[in-house]
């Protein structure tokens, strides 16, 4: 139970602020602004790993290196004190590749929140900065299946049909990590 809830808190901790991380490095390569509250709450959260990271780290053209492998290291500690936690001595070694699933789980769950806030916010037409800036990162996502499914009834089913393929992605990558950790 305790390790349960340890378990739990880290999640939580290491998914907000790695999830801060992947929404700053997103919002640099989409070039938003951070002048309004979600990028002022971006940089109030990531500042103190994001920035002496940047000192090493130089940006790859617009990928910001920093916010990628801050949002790593976080899931390297998280998955690390995991480990100790539970007391397992051999296979330490996998920590690293497990951080990478972890990585890639909290890209897929951040995307997915940012489409239910989305479409959640279409609903109820809220005039609020946050909801352009929403708008301008869920753009990319949900172009390729706006091209693909025509509006139904007046009704944008594109958020829909991203939500079920993120959620297919999920599932393939729950079945490659049980596969590689075997």
């Amino acid at each position: 139970m305790v390790y349960q809830i340890i378990s739990f808190l880290l999640d939580v901790a290491a998914g907000l602020l790695g999830g801060a991380c992947l929404l700053r490095l997103y919002m640099q390569y989409q070039k938003v602004s951070f002048g309004n509250p979600v990028g002022r709450f971006v940089f109030a959260l990531t500042d103190w790993l994001v920035l002496p990271l940047r000192r090493i780290l130089p940006p790859i053209r617009r990928i910001d290196t920093a916010s990628v492998v801050a949002a790593y290291l976080l899931q390297l500690a998280q998955y690390g004190l995991l480990w100790l936690l539970a007391g397992r001595g051999s296979g330490a070694e996998l920590v690293p590749l497990l951080a990478v699933f972890g990585l890639a789980r909290l890209v897929i769950s951040a995307m997915t929140v940012l489409v239910i806030v989305h479409a959640v916010l279409s609903w109820v037409r809220a005039d609020s900065p946050i909801v352009d800036v929403i708008d301008r990162l869920c753009a990319p996502l949900l172009r390729p299946f706006r091209k693909l499914i025509p509006l139904v009834g007046g009704i944008d089913l594109s958020p829909l049909a991203l939500l079920v393929m993120l959620q297919v992605a999920a599932i393939v990558l729950a079945s490659l990590q049980a596969a590689v950790l075997r």
